[in-house]
């Protein structure tokens, strides 16, 4: 039995079709080939086309199709992880009313502080877990304030997931760890949330009916299977948020239990068994893959918007090449000849109470610093941003012993590994794992293939341990990188 998972994300779209009894990849692919844009019509803005995601999704699918290593007919279960937080709207026809209003697009937050203030800061931490902030509901209410035609002709409001869940399948659905993920679930009372839907004056049936995370969310179309190569009815099982799923993938679902990536975001996410938030909401509590009623399992996100998108841009602005750049950048010594970064481009920081500090270089001396310096000293920024995170965590009670990381994005970078070590003080495991793997074996727990995720990840091994050897050199850099935080 064949599994394909479905990663979307905000650069590309990966897939992975793996066997369900031996977790062997088959065949990769990812699309495009160059990293996608984001639409920025104004500052702290950040769009893109749902339907040009469909696109994508379909192109990667048959790509991977293209390897001829395995027959597409064979595929029993789909699985998808996406891109969190983004507002996907559409008609009664399915047709997409809007371009999508992303994870790290800020012109909502003045929404969320309202409704923050009148649901009452407390109440809202409580049955929420969060500040509706710049959230999935509050931009939603950007749209119904600012574009009245389109919020008018709403017919279901889609997370990112459900919009290419729908287009594979023809149904709109979505589960409770999406619906806590938009700061659309009340937690205490086990339902949509009564205050956010009256302070913004939603109609809940604006949103699709809720199924359980891992259980089957429609059939794949006649005329979808046609143009993919794939059968008619196989069902779409799992669907769930990009950290939520990086977690499910490293066999993170348990209470202590932390894990991390470091795309054009970066996260370190871990699980608790408490309805627990941050007094300040600058770090993040939604309903985990794992969450029901009787197991309450909470994943606690700590978000740094701006990291693989800083060390793209040091890329593109010194015209290098990664390898060659961090081959260059590890030659270095730590702090980077006095060169500092704050990596805060991307939007409004949740840990900064959701202002936008910008991205900002420190000590530049032009007869020192070159493009090396640049690349090494954006690094150990992001570095420094994921322990200025971490420390907001440990108020928190998350204090991890390990983080577990795929083998991916930045964690492949051997400069990045050690400042983020050695800054944070924890050992990373490495793994050979990634989001559509992880929304491949997802897909198999959803159809039953495993009995759960403890059975689905039971082999999995870490290919390396990283231990903090120069904690004492990051601690004093990472107190002078902190002296440039306005």
């Amino acid at each position: 039995m064949l599994l394909l998972g479905v990663d979307l994300g905000t650069s590309s779209i990966k897939v992975a079709v793996i066997d369900a009894d031996t977790h062997r990849v088959l065949a990769s692919a990812q699309y495009p080939d160059v990293e996608a844009g984001i639409t920025a019509l104004q500052p702290g803005w950040a769009e893109q086309s749902p339907e040009g995601w469909w696109e994508a999704v379909q192109a990667a699918i048959l790509r991977a199709h293209g390897s001829g290593a395995y027959d597409p007919r064979d595929i029993a279960a789909i699985g998808i992880a996406y891109q969190m937080h983004g507002l996907v709207l559409v008609d009664k026809q399915q047709r997409v009313l809007r371009d999508s209003i992303i994870w790290c697009d800020s012109r909502a937050v003045p929404f969320g502080d309202a409704a923050f203030s009148a649901i009452g800061e407390r109440r809202s931490l409580e049955r929420l877990l969060n500040s509706p902030g710049n959230f999935t509901a509050a931009k939603l209410a950007w749209v119904k304030a600012n574009e009245p035609a389109n919020f008018s002709q709403i017919d279901r409001v889609l997370l990112p997931g459900d919009f290419i869940a729908m287009r594979l399948t023809g149904e709109a659905t979505t589960s409770i760890p999406a619906l806590s993920e938009g700061i659309f679930w009340d937690f205490v009372s086990n339902e949509l949330s009564t205050d956010v839907f009256s302070f913004f004056g939603f109609d809940k049936g604006l949103m699709p009916p809720v199924r359980p995370l891992f259980s089957a969310h429609g059939g794949v179309t006649a005329a979808v299977a046609s143009a993919l190569g794939l059968r008619a009815g196989i069902p779409v099982t799992y669907k769930a948020g990009d950290q939520p799923n990086n977690a499910l993938s490293l066999n993170v679902l348990e209470p202590g239990e932390v894990a991390a990536t470091a795309g054009t975001s970066g996260v370190i996410y871990g699980v608790s068994d408490k309805l627990t938030y941050d007094p300040g909401s600058r770090v993040n509590s939604f309903a985990h893959v794992n969450y029901t009623d009787t197991l309450r399992r909470v994943g606690v996100l700590l978000c740094i918007n701006g990291t693989g998108i800083l060390n793209r841009w040091v890329r593109d602005l010194t015209r290098g090449d990664y390898e060659e750049l961090n081959t260059a950048a590890s030659l270095i010594p730590p702090g980077s000849a006095g060169l500092g970064v704050l990596p805060f481009g991307n939007g409004a920081e949740r840990i900064f109470y959701n202002k936008i500090l910008g991205a900002q270089v420190r000590g530049l001396d032009l007869n020192v610093h070159g493009a090396a310096h640049l690349y090494r000293a954006g690094q150990e920024g992001i570095a420094f941003a994921f322990r200025y995170g971490l420390d907001i965590m440990r108020e928190n009670g998350m204090d991890p012993g390990v983080i577990r990381a795929g083998k991916a994005n930045m964690f492949k970078s051997p400069v990045f590994i050690e400042a983020f070590v050695n800054a944070t003080g924890v050992p990373v495991e490495l793994y050979n794992s990634d989001g559509s793997v992880g929304a491949a074996i997802g897909a198999g727990i959803g159809a039953g293939v495993y009995r759960d995720a403890r059975e689905a990840f039971a082999g999995l091994r870490p290919v390396q341990l990283i231990e903090p050897e120069k904690a004492a050199v990051y601690d004093e850099l990472y107190g002078q990188w902190k002296e440039y935080l306005p």
